[in-house]
């Protein structure tokens, strides 16, 4: 009896098909990227830096516990937006003509110059810290909120949306200028302590 030969499996075109997949795989995947906080570092200047005033200091220290101690006082997190916007819109020496604050001259003379300082301990939880970054970004925004509805009609947050929306048909210099404006009226000092 004659052996009889198996016969071939033709394999060439079993790497163009896997190349095919490959690349289709790597253009229509979408890779996830954390966005992160929002933080800007300030650029290095050569100069002394400034002498800032204790009085215009909002001091805020999280402890391991995830205890809030606010200006030397307990407090808790639901109450730090407040305690942040009667700091920032004080207007302490005055020179504020939009403020609305209690002119307290113990507290911030204005919000150019006043700065918030968080500092946390390595314990703190996540949750937490973010929860206290929340609302003192939340005090900012609704102080420029705030100013912008008195100045422009609309919200600060609104007018930012509307400026990074491509579609949005209005004059976007002008509204970029009126964003400007509100940010350099209040702007946001927002330090983190070693």
């Amino acid at each position: 009896m004659a052996k009889r030969a198996a016969p071939e499996v033709n394999a060439g075109s079993m790497a163009d098909i896997a190349f095919l997949l490959l690349i289709f795989f790597l253009v229509t995947t979408t890779i996830e990227t954390d966005s992160g906080l929002n933080r800007k570092l300030p650029p290095i200047e050569e100069t002394e830096p400034p002498i800032i005033k204790q009085k215009n200091i909002f001091t805020v220290l999280l402890n391991g516990k995830d205890q809030l101690l606010v200006e030397d006082e307990l407090m808790e997190v639901k109450d730090l937006r407040k305690a942040a916007i009667e700091f920032l819109d004080n207007n302490g020496d005055g020179t504020c003509d939009f403020c609305n604050g209690k002119k307290d001259p113990n507290s911030s003379d204005n919000p150019d110059k006043a700065i918030i300082s968080l500092k946390n301990e390595r314990e703190t939880t996540y949750k937490t810290y973010i929860a206290v970054q929340n609302e003192l970004v939340a005090a900012y925004n609704e102080l420029r909120n705030t100013r912008a509805l008195n100045l422009y009609g609309k919200s600060f947050t609104e007018m930012e949306a509307n400026y990074n929306d491509v579609n949005w048909p209005g004059n976007k210099e002008k509204l970029k200028e009126q964003i400007e404006q509100i940010k350099i009226e209040y702007p946001q000092k927002l330090s983190e302590v070693q």
